[in-house]
């Protein structure tokens, strides 16, 4: 193994603006091994929480990326000043539909919503929280949309498979008052996805307030 391997792994996620998965980091470092890089990088994940600082090594967006606690958001808003893009009731069912139904093409989500859906699939291509996979074939090719990596960060999640069922969150969201979701730590849905329902839960009640693209590591608004 590369001498000084996780000192030289915690630099480079220290100063990525992104996360940096497994594979973008073996690509930085030549003659690294994928299993060397993980194993110290859950070492260096384990080592923050157990510190308790400022500041935690998260595993998301299928990487690893440097992130504030979220009990003090409140004094890091005093110094950065958040830049949330507001995203409407429509906009978060649309994402919704989309993140549990990709791929998906625009008929599919309006029978769903039951109402035209095409200026709000805009706005979540310009915020980059969804994305075109290409042209389904079929009469009149439309197009087909799925979520994005930007997606995976916002609502702090490793991968998709992370993502809860609509029944665990409709479950989970049952059992925990909607202003104390974030204090309820013993409250878990099937298969440990508290976070995830968590995240899901708190961009609902928070109006959808989601980070621009640059701000992920100091994520003011999701608290982490």
């Amino acid at each position: 193994m590369i001498e000084d391997l996780k000192n030289i792994v915690e630099s480079l996620l220290f100063v990525a603006d992104a996360p940096l998965s497994v594979s973008a980091i073996r690509r930085i470092i030549p003659g690294s091994e994928s299993r060397d890089i993980k194993r110290v990088a859950d070492e260096l994940v384990e080592e923050y929480e157990t510190r308790q600082g400022g500041f935690c090594l998260y595993e998301v967006a299928d990487g690893y990326q440097f992130r504030t606690r979220n009990c003090y958001k409140e004094w890091i808003k005093r110094l950065v000043k958040p830049k949330p893009v507001r995203l409407g009731k429509a906009a978060l069912e649309t994402l919704a539909i989309i993140a549990y139904n990709q791929p998906v093409i625009r008929s599919d989500i309006e029978k769903i919503r039951g109402v035209d859906s095409g200026a709000v699939i805009r706005t979540l291509l310009e915020h980059k929280l969804i994305r075109i996979l290409g042209k389904k074939e079929v009469p009149g090719r439309p197009l087909i949309y799925a979520t994005t990596k930007k997606f995976l960060e916002v609502f702090n999640l490793r991968s998709l498979e992370d993502m809860p069922s609509l029944k665990e969150i409709q479950e989970f969201a049952g059992n925990v008052d909607d202003e104390n979701v974030a204090a309820q730590e013993d409250t878990k849905p099937p298969d440990g996805r508290t976070d995830a329902v968590k995240n899901i839960e708190n961009t609902d009640t928070t109006d959808g307030a989601v980070p621009e693209s640059g701000e992920n590591k100091v994520d003011l608004e999701n608290g982490s």
